[in-house]
This record gives C-alpha cells, sequence and structure tokens, in this order.
C-alpha cells in the first residue's frame, strides 16, 4: 500500500465549449477544485458548433472568470485552463487526469451525460465520471440562453461574470454594426 508521500495527485478534467462561461460552470469549477488536487478547465475547440467566441477568446474568458473566483486563495495555482481538440479521453491521458467532472442540470443533461460516461469508459476505463449539480439557482442558466439573452439586449449579469458580460456585449454590438 502506498503511502501518503507516494500518493499521485487526484486530476480531474472539466471540458466544455463554454461559449459563454456561465455561474453555473463557475460553481461546478468552485466543487470541484475542492475533490481534487488539480482542475483542468479543457476549452473545447468545439469544431460541430459556431460559436460566438474563438477558441482563445473563450479561454482567456474562462481564466479571467476562474482568477476572480478565487482572488487572494492559493487555488489558482491548483486550476489550469487549457484548450483541446480531439477525445476528451485521449486528453485526460495526455493530463495523466484520473476523472472527468461533468455539471448535470437536470434530467436531460443526465441522460446525455450518462450515455457519454458510458462511451468515456469504454475509451479509458481508468477515468472515472463525476456528476456534480450546480447550485439550484444556477440550474436553469445554459450557454445556449445566456447567448440568446444577451443577443436580444438582454442583462445576463446574473448568469455570467462581469468579463463575460463585457464581452457578450461587445460582441453584440460588433455584430450589429457589421449588420
Amino acid at each position: 500500500m502506498a503511502t501518503s508521500s507516494q500518493t499521485l495527485p487526484r486530476i480531474a478534467v472539466y471540458s466544455g465549449t463554454f461559449d459563454p462561461f456561465t455561474l453555473g460552470h463557475e460553481d461546478v469549477v468552485r466543487r470541484a477544485a475542492g475533490l481534487f488536487d488539480q482542475l483542468i478547465i479543457a476549452v473545447a475547440v468545439a469544431h460541430h458548433k459556431k460559436t460566438l467566441f474563438s477558441l482563445t477568446e473563450r479561454v482567456h474568458q474562462v481564466e479571467q472568470a476562474v482568477n476572480a473566483m478565487f482572488v487572494g486563495l492559493a487555488e489558482p495555482e491548483r486550476i489550469k485552463v487549457l484548450p483541446f481538440d480531439g477525445l476528451i479521453m485521449d486528453f485526460c491521458g495526455q493530463q495523466q487526469a484520473t476523472a472527468v467532472v461533468r455539471g448535470v442540470r437536470n434530467l436531460t443533461d443526465f441522460d446525455y451525460e450518462a450515455q457519454m460516461a458510458a462511451m468515456n469508459r469504454k475509451l479509458r476505463p481508468s477515468v472515472e465520471t463525476v456528476f456534480l449539480l450546480p447550485d439550484a439557482p444556477l440550474q436553469c442558466i445554459s450557454s445556449t440562453l445566456v447567448r440568446e439573452i444577451s443577443k436580444l439586449g438582454g442583462d445576463v449579469s446574473q448568469m455570467v461574470n462581469p468579463v463575460v458580460a463585457t464581452a457578450l456585449q461587445a460582441a453584440h454590438s460588433a455584430a450589429l454594426k457589421g449588420a
């Protein structure tokens, strides 16, 4: 049996498109950071989606939001934000992760995520999937709804970090000027 000095760090990956990164995502990060030695937030290239923000913009927004979440605490060095392309299980292998964290807001999310967890287990049996529920007031927030509300001029300040809210406003203002 290994002693604690020989124990490998528990590394988890929390992946998503994060277009945009919401307060629900932040809540999952906060919870996961308390469960693992290191958390890697993996921002997906998302070939299958037309994103509002570029990969570089999304990575930067997540970094800023995470830094604001843990300002004054020792957490930021335990949390990395990295872009990724390809299969999440391959990324987990590259990062030596032992778990994937998934936020689940409702039964629809759970049905989809349970199927993905089963498939991921076939691809890499050594990586566990951990489901975390965001705080109840945040469960209605989705990136899709935030983008739509923002596009229509609605206030999303209770759904995203101020940095993300500013980026959303700028993106929609630029789109209106270009129209």
